[in-house]
C-alpha cells in the first residue's frame, strides 16, 4: 500500500540519484580537462596513464547512475499512480513535488540521449 511517507521517501531518492547523475558527468568534464591538459603538457606516461583509468572511472559511473535513477523513477511513477487511484490523492505538496521531479528526470533523460 502506497502512502505519503512513501512517496515523500522516493522523491527524495530521486532528487539525491539527480543530484549524483549530475555530479558524475562534471566530473567527467574535469577530469577529461585535466587528461588533456596533462597530455597537452607532455607528462609522464605513467601519471598519464593514471589519470585517463581516473577517467574511465568515472565514465563508468555515468551508466551505473542513470540504471538507478531509472529503476527510481519506475518505483515513484509507480507509487504516485497507487496513491492517485488507492487513496483517491490528486492534489498535496507532496503529490506535486513528485510530479515536479517526474517532470525534471524525464527531461534528464530526453537530453541525455539527444
Amino acid at each position: 500500500m502506497a502512502t505519503l511517507r512513501n512517496l515523500k521517501i522516493k522523491t527524495g531518492t530521486c532528487k539525491r540519484l539527480v543530484k549524483e547523475f549530475h555530479s558524475y558527468e562534471k566530473e567527467v568534464e574535469r577530469e577529461a580537462a585535466k587528461t588533456a591538459d596533462m597530455k597537452g603538457k607532455g607528462a609522464d606516461p605513467y601519471d598519464l596513464k593514471q589519470q585517463e583509468n581516473v577517467l574511465a572511472e568515472s565514465r563508468m559511473m555515468i551508466p551505473d547512475c542513470r540504471k538507478r535513477l531509472e529503476a527510481s523513477l519506475a518505483e515513484l511513477k509507480g507509487t504516485l499512480a497507487e496513491l492517485e487511484e488507492e487513496l483517491n490523492q490528486k492534489e498535496g505538496p507532496e503529490i506535486e513535488e513528485a510530479r515536479t521531479i517526474i517532470a525534471e528526470v524525464d527531461k534528464l533523460f530526453q537530453t541525455t540521449e539527444a
